[in-house]
């Protein structure tokens, strides 16, 4: 029985998901690399002008972030091809077209911002005004949202499917 506060599964493909455990691998056999560079640094002397040391404690914190983001990601992901879905729903790439002109269009990845490190692909937020506006939206569909800059901005789906990393 769902409560309606899980998050939509993050699907992976097989390949996206071996890049990405090769990677979380690499992070934590790099760790003691890390913390001898932070114990060389450390005894250069005082901590407070030791710009070496500053350096290597913030790759250090960005390296362990980075290994709880993936463990967690794995954890949770499933692997494979996504269900077939017939509305935009967080973790899709979705195309769309601004105005009436079909040819100014935009593809992007509906979902988190800790994803936008696996893809090159613009992320948008499903709690953005464009996100809330194109939820549960169908090909061909279109809707207005409000920019942030206070302009009515009217966009129709094109495409969307689910992101495979």
């Amino acid at each position: 029985m769902s409560n309606g506060n899980e998050a939509p599964a993050t699907w992976l493909s097989q390949d996206a998901y071996d890049r990405l455990k090769a990677e979380l691998d690499e992070l934590i056999a790099n760790r003691p690399v890390i913390a001898a560079e932070i114990n060389a640094r450390r005894e250069e002397g005082d901590l407070r002008e030791n710009g070496g040391y500053h350096a290597a404690r913030e790759e250090q914190g960005k390296a362990e972030g980075r290994i709880l983001y993936l463990k967690e990601l794995l954890r949770t992901a499933q692997v494979g091809e996504a269900p077939t879905v017939d509305a935009v729903a967080p973790g899709m790439v979705v195309t769309i077209y601004f105005d009436d002109d079909a040819d100014d269009t935009e593809t992007f990845l509906l979902g988190s911002r800790e994803i936008a490190a696996t893809t090159d692909l613009t992320v948008y937020s499903p709690e953005s005004a464009l996100g809330q506006a194109i939820l549960g939206g169908k090909a061909s569909q279109a809707c207005t949202y409000t920019a942030p800059s206070g302009a009515d901005i009217k966009v129709t789906v094109v495409s969307f499917e689910p992101f495979s990393g």
